[in-house]
């Protein structure tokens, strides 16, 4: 992967499920509602000072979310943050770099 483009589409794996459960708590504090479900079912990923991680998960019914996740540096030592995210989109919606 090239520094500052973003990775193609790629399936799900336990590692970004899990980068998803860690910031499930900012979206529902954003959004201020609880969502039943939260699987991840797709990711992209971009190197810059660090990961950014854009994930498409599915928090129920036909509802799908976008996160888009910072990861730092591992010598800074920081959480997760969610950076920004987008609501309202649905399960054909291209996972696209926001």
């Amino acid at each position: 992967m090239m520094c500052g483009a973003p990775s193609a589409a790629q399936p799900v794996t336990a590692e970004t499920q899990n980068i998803a459960d860690q910031v499930r708590s900012q979206l529902e504090e954003k959004e201020n509602k609880k969502f039943p479900v939260f699987e991840a079912v797709s990711f992209r990923s971009q190197v810059v000072a660090g990961m950014n991680y854009f994930i498409k998960v599915h928090v129920g019914d036909e509802e799908f979310v976008r996160l888009r996740v910072f990861q730092s540096l591992p010598h800074e030592n920081k959480p997760l943050t969610l950076s920004n995210y987008q609501t309202n989109k649905a399960k054909h919606d291209e996972l696209s770099y926001f």
